[in-house]
């Protein structure tokens, strides 16, 4: 069965609730940021041009609690990584990735 279809109905809660999470302000951007590994905050701050302090506390703290990333912190500093459940997302931003290309051939951004 296709994941983001379901016979019965059309609609896939699942499918939905990842898109849904995929596509929140800065979330792909920062998942984007966590697939070199394990990450300063102020290194994914600055890596996502115009992602505030409190933003990126928000979306960390949500997607650590639904155990896509998970939180390290030592005497001096607080990291962040993606765990197995979270790397799972590198083929999806890539495909996404691929197909901005090809949507951006067609239609250009626009300011």
């Amino acid at each position: 069965m296709d994941m983001a279809r379901d016979e019965a109905c059309g609609y896939c809660p699942h499918f939905h609730r990842a898109i849904e999470l995929i596509g929140r302000r800065w979330t792909g951007a920062i998942l984007q940021s966590l697939l070199d590994g394990t990450t300063r905050f102020s290194d994914i701050r600055d890596s996502v041009p115009g992602l505030s302090d409190r933003l990126l506390t928000e979306r960390l703290r949500e997607l650590e609690e639904l155990g896509v990333v998970e939180r390290n912190t030592d005497a001096r500093d607080v990291q962040y990584r993606l765990t197995e459940v979270g790397e799972g997302i590198e083929p999806v931003l890539d495909s996404v990735g691929d197909w901005a290309r090809q949507l951006s051939a067609v239609t250009p951004l626009r300011d």
